[in-house]
Parts: C-alpha cells; sequence; structure tokens
C-alpha cells in the first residue's frame, strides 16, 4: 500500500496566471513526469488525471488522484530530509501536495484545457497510454494556443512524425516570425518504450553495459567492479559514476536519491574517484560507428533460401539420388560406348520406368545390370519426391506460424511480456544479435507478429503454469527479461526462473519503488551470486520527457542503480555555467560534465543528434563533409557561445542549466 493520503487543497478555477507546466496522461508516467518538473525542475505544475481507480494497478483501490497525492507528499517529505525542499529563486512551495495542481477530467477537451490554462501554458505534455487520445488533445491544444511546447507519447513512430511535422507547420503559420530554434522545439514525439528499450535490453545482456546514440555514434557506458588487491582500475575515457557501497553487499539496496553518502554518486571528480576504494564504477568506456538498422532475417519473395523450405537430410537424399544418376550414365558411356547425352537419355527412361527392357539377345549383359539399378534408383525417387511436396507445404504453413524454441538452444534471454516495452526490447536485442525466447500468454499480443516475421522462438501460454518456463529452456538461458504489466507476475517468475537456475540474471520491471527495493533485497540475500535488477519504464522515461517539456534534446537516460544520468545536447549560447569557460572550468561534480563538442558549423549541424547519419563516413562524400562531434576535448579548450556540446548530467544538474536559461529568457 501507499499509506496514509494527506488531504488535497481547494481548486481555484485558474491555477496559475500563466508559464506553468500542464501534464496530461492516465498512468505511472504522468505522475512521474509532474514529479520530474516540479521537484527537479523546479516548475509549476497541473496534472489532469482520469476520475477512478488506476486501470493500469486494478488491484489498488485508491485513485489516480489519491496515488499522485501520496506519491507527490513521498517526494516532499523525502527532500525535505535532504535539505532540499526549496528551489532557490521559486517562491513556490514544494510542501506537500500544493506544489502541484491536480485536476480530474476523463478528457483533456476544449473546456478541461482552457480551465488548466492551456492558453497561458508554457508546455504540455500529453502521455496517455492512448495514442489517438493523445493525437486529439495535441491537435485542439494546438489549435487553442499556437505558442505551445507540445510533447506527446505516441507509440507508432512513423505516425509520430508526421504529427510532429503537421504541428511544427501548424505552429509556423499561426507565427510567421518564429526563430527556428524555438519551432524546432515546439513539438516533440517521444515513446516512452523507445527510452526505455535500450536501458533494459542492456541489463539482460550484461547487467552492465548502457548504450547511448549520438550522431550515429554509440557510446557505451560499462559497469566496473572494484579492482583487487595491487590492481589498477581501468578508467576509461571519463569515470561518469560511482556505484553505491552497498552493491557488493547482497542485503544492500540499489542507491537512489535518497542513499546519502552511501549511495551512488554521478559524474565525481578525479579525487572522489581516487579516494573512493573499494567500489564499483560506471565509465565511458567505447565510442563506435553506428549503423544503420538491419532488416530481420525471412522468408519470403524470390530470394527465400533452399534450407528455409528442405530440410538437410532431405537435400543429401536428393544429391546421393543425382550423384546415383550420374554415376550410372557415366557407367554406360563407358560399357556400351554410347555418346554421353543418348547415355544420360537411356538411364532417365529407366529411372522413370519408361525405357525398353533390355531383353534381347543383342543387349550386352552392362546394360541389363544398368538398367536394373537404374530402376532401384527410380523406386528411391518417388518418396524423395513425396517427401519435398510435404516438407515444401510444411515450410509454407510454419512461415506464418511461430517458431519453437529449438533444441540445443543456450546462452538465450527469456522475454517475458510482449506488449509495448516488451516488442521494443525484443526489436533492440534483436539489432544485437542476442538469441531470444519469447513468451506470451496473450496470442493477439501486440509484438507477436514481430516475433513471427522475426522467427523468434516464441511459447504461449501463462508463465505462472508449471512447464512454461522449461520450454523456454530457461534452464539454459542466460538472462530473464520479466516485462508484463502486472508486478506479481514478473516476481513469480523470476523467483521460479531463480529456483531452477540460481545463477540466473534477472531483470524485472516492477512499477511500486518499495516494492522494488524489498524485492531486490530479497534477491540479493537468497542469490548473492546472481544479478539482480528492478526497472520502472516510468522512471526511465520520466527525465527525457521532462527535458524535452524544457526545450531541450535529451539523447538517453542512463540508469545507475535506481539514479538516472541524462545525456542532452545543449547550445552553449545562455549557458553562463558553460560560455567562455575552459572544458575543465565547465565540469561540476555532481551536476554535469561536458563530453562532446559539435564541431559542425550552425548552418551545416542536423537537429537531432540521435539519428543515424544519412551518409557513409568512409564514402567518397563522407571525408568532405563538415567535422561533427569531438570527443577527445583538451581540458583547456574555451567554449564559445556558438558551440553545441553534448553533456551528461544528473536530473538536478540539467534542471540548473535549464531552470536559468528559462529564467533569463523570460
Amino acid at each position: 500500500m501507499l499509506g496514509f493520503v494527506s488531504p488535497l487543497p481547494q481548486q481555484s478555477q485558474r491555477p496559475y496566471s500563466g508559464g506553468h507546466m500542464v501534464v496530461c496522461g492516465d498512468d505511472a508516467l504522468a505522475r512521474r513526469l509532474a514529479v520530474e518538473l516540479r521537484y527537479v525542475y523546479g516548475e509549476r505544475v497541473t496534472l489532469l488525471l482520469p476520475p477512478g481507480p488506476d486501470t493500469t494497478r486494478p488491484e489498488l483501490p485508491l485513485t489516480q488522484r489519491a496515488r499522485a497525492a501520496a506519491l507527490f507528499g513521498r517526494m516532499s517529505a523525502a527532500m525535505n530530509r535532504n535539505g532540499g525542499a526549496g528551489v532557490p529563486g521559486d517562491d513556490d512551495t514544494n510542501a506537500g501536495v500544493d506544489a502541484v495542481h491536480i485536476m480530474e477530467a476523463p478528457e483533456p477537451s476544449d473546456d478541461v484545457l482552457d480551465v488548466a490554462g492551456i492558453d497561458r501554458a508554457a508546455a504540455l505534455a500529453l502521455v496517455y497510454d492512448d495514442d489517438e487520445r493523445n493525437i486529439r488533445a495535441a491537435l485542439t491544444a494546438r489549435r487553442l494556443n499556437p505558442r505551445l511546447r507540445l510533447v506527446i507519447r505516441l507509440y507508432n513512430r512513423k505516425l509520430g512524425q508526421h504529427l510532429e511535422t503537421l504541428l511544427d507547420q501548424a505552429a509556423a503559420v499561426a507565427m510567421p516570425g518564429i526563430d527556428p530554434a524555438s519551432l524546432d522545439a515546439s513539438t516533440t514525439v517521444l515513446s516512452d518504450a523507445d527510452t526505455a528499450a535500450p536501458a533494459l535490453a542492456a541489463t539482460a545482456l550484461t547487467g552492465s553495459s548502457k548504450v547511448i546514440q549520438a550522431e550515429g555514434l554509440l557510446l557505451r557506458a560499462a559497469e566496473r567492479t572494484p579492482p583487487r588487491q595491487g590492481e589498477l582500475a581501468d578508467p576509461g575515457l571519463c569515470t561518469l559514476a560511482l556505484l553505491s557501497s552497498t552493491t557488493q553487499n547482497p542485503a544492500g539496496a540499489e542507491g537512489s536519491d535518497s542513499s546519502g553518502d552511501e549511495g551512488p554518486q554521478l559524474l565525481p571528480d578525479e579525487a572522489t574517484v581516487a579516494a573512493a576504494t573499494g567500489r564499483g564504477t560506471v565509465v565511458l568506456e567505447a565510442i563506435s560507428q553506428a549503423g544503420p538498422d538491419r532488416p530481420p532475417i525471412r522468408m519470403g519473395g524470390r530470394g527465400a533460401p533452399l534450407g528455409h523450405i528442405f530440410s538437410r537430410r532431405l537435400r543429401w537424399s536428393a544429391a546421393g539420388v543425382a550423384a546415383a544418376v550420374v554415376g550410372l550414365a557415366v557407367a554406360s558411356v563407358i560399357t556400351t560406348g554410347d555418346s554421353p547425352p543418348h547415355a544420360a537419355y537411356l538411364t532417365m527412361l529407366d529411372l522413370l520406368a519408361m525405357g525398353d527392357p533390355a531383353v534381347e539377345d543383342t543387349d550386352p549383359p552392362s546394360r541389363q545390370i544398368i538398367q536394373l539399378l537404374s530402376g532401384t534408383a527410380g523406386l528411391l525417387l518417388l518418396p524423395l519426391l513425396v517427401a519435398a511436396v510435404l516438407e515444401a507445404f510444411g515450410s509454407l504453413r510454419a512461415a506464418s506460424s511461430l517458431r519453437r524454441p529449438p533444441r540445443g538452444l543456450s546462452g538465450h534471454v527469456v522475454l517475458l511480456g510482449l506488449g509495448k516495452i516488451g516488442t521494443r526490447v525484443l526489436v533492440r536485442l534483436r539489432e544485437l544479435d542476442i538469441p531470444v525466447v519469447v513468451i506470451e500468454e496473450d496470442p493477439e499480443a501486440r509484438g507477436i507478429p514481430l516475433a513471427r516475421r522475426m522467427h523468434v522462438p516464441t511459447v504461449l501460454g501463462d508463465v505462472t503454469q508449471e512447464g512454461v518456463l522449461e520450454a523456454a529452456k530457461i534452464r539454459r538461458a542466460h538472462a530473464l527479461l520479466a516485462l508484463t504489466s502486472g508486478d506479481l507476475t514478473n516476481l513469480e517468475a523470476a523467483l521460479y526462473a531463480r529456483s531452477v537456475k540460481p545463477d540466473l540474471r534477472v531483470a524485472l520491471r516492477l512499477f511500486d519503488d518499495e516494492f522494488a527495493t524489498a524485492v531486490y533485497r530479497t534477491l540479493r540475500t537468497a542469490h548473492p551470486q546472481a544479478l539482480t535488477r528492478s526497472r520502472s519504464v516510468s522512471h526511465l522515461a520520466a527525465p527525457s520527457f521532462a527535458g524535452a517539456m524544457m526545450g531541450r534534446q535529451i539523447l538517453g537516460a542512463v540508469p545507475v542503480e535506481r539514479k538516472v544520468m541524462l545525456f542532452a545536447a545543449l547550445e552553449v549560447a545562455g549557458h553562463p555555467q558553460l560560455e567562455g569557460r575552459t572544458v575543465e572550468q565547465a565540469f561540476r561534480p555532481g551536476f554535469w560534465r561536458v563530453l562532446a563538442l559539435d564541431a559542425t558549423p550552425p548552418a551545416d549541424r542536423v537537429p537531432d543528434l540521435a539519428a543515424v547519419p544519412p551518409y557513409d563516413p568512409s564514402g567518397p562524400g563522407g571525408p568532405d563533409r563538415p567535422a561533427g562531434l569531438v570527443w577527445d576535448l583538451h581540458p583547456g579548450h574555451v567554449l564559445r557561445a556558438e558551440d553545441r556540446v553534448v553533456i551528461a548530467a544528473t536530473r538536478r544538474g540539467l534542471a540548473e542549466l535549464l531552470r536559468r536559461r528559462h529564467s533569463s529568457a523570460r
């Protein structure tokens, strides 16, 4: 349970005079986003929730509003304990639920948005789980306030691109003189599944690898265990974080924002890293070129290989019959003196029982022997043709059905659930060439057609039933990713999998933080040698949505235990903490660190650094293209106003940068 729920204040018809943030949603992401905007960025927030209980958590009796109130109360209490109850320079209060104005309405209609002050708001986030509802509300909001910054949650990527272009065009028509940079940030379409999938896939893959993509480059952040006595830890390109001192303690919990000094330290300086003996680290390990996504291997069209239609045994049998025919034709040429074409013709007639029998006295014995052998080979040809027809029909039928796990499979990842999150994680794992076996209870689930097209082995069944995990070869699996929408289902699957294979890597999707902490501690105590991780999709996705509402591009979010570190692209202009300073001077431990500089001229820069370049760096046009990101920056390099940089930042560090820029703009 969530504990005591404090009473809610009376709501006015006009919550704020202007410049506030409006968040509309129906699940945990909306509540997380409101917390992020209020308690991290210090913004005034209006939260619009549907009335009644939370449909995503029917087992809890609390309503959406009560759950949000409890979450805000816990967050405010945690900030007061940590001495961060206030935001410098902000007259609003962080106490209780007064900091967030909560409204209830079944739909974000014109009247509801008008009451929420959408005509005076600075930004609107539409994070309903229904794409159609988000699109309708976005079109309405753009009509009511053309200057409004929109952040929309959509699962459909292609539709999201078209919608973003349409809404930006509407803003440009309504405001002819709008700045291109402001127009680029006026509409942002994000997917919580796409944001969380890389971190979830990396957790299942190695338990320690996180990948961020920027301008076609893959940034790999890797966990390093504490060095042994007499060993030196590899610092990589730079140290991004120190893991909590309890990570090596089986009874310890993953560090979070309320862990104090024992929790993980993000972006430490060199002195702190040197003094932190016995603690693991997260380092920026490698930067590699990212290529375009490879299409999944599938059977279809004229290029379908024979290996997908006929089995190896059948192909060997056909090769044996063909070799016998060739041998008989050669023997006929040698013994009878016929020409090769005529000898081959007679052999084929004998093979098909269409030739004249060699019964005349003039027929040599060799001809009679060859005819008998050809007839015998012809008898073998009939079952071969029948088997070929049956296998061809079976292969065509199997192409439209789900593939079962092969008998000798091992070292794979068992993925539980093919909803929105599970489908994106499946795509990510297959892009990395990681073998996957999927378990899904619903044969009509969103990701079933994708698994069929990609020929991913799939087990249909309830994971809580006996024999389902065994069918997925859990005993020989490398990791288990439990990503269903039910906490108890994920927990039951993890416990049973651990009973079968105690050293199995396990990553759980858990919605409730307190429940996740209790599960983590128990699993770590029971299985100290196995890797256990608990992840919340809303916790991973909320920082990216909040950064987009502040008008900045978030390249990715990397989980460090239960904290989140962000990678973002920033313009140096307007940030006194960066402009005119050297890279070394701009580094603020615990808040932000400059990782790369975009050396491309401003006119040639791509707006989306996370996109894969549409050019070949080694091709004819690659060397002539303006320089891109420079990662090996000299500490003495001075940052200029026209520069664009990639930074690693904590949530509070990025909030401070954006808050000062936002305040100066006002």
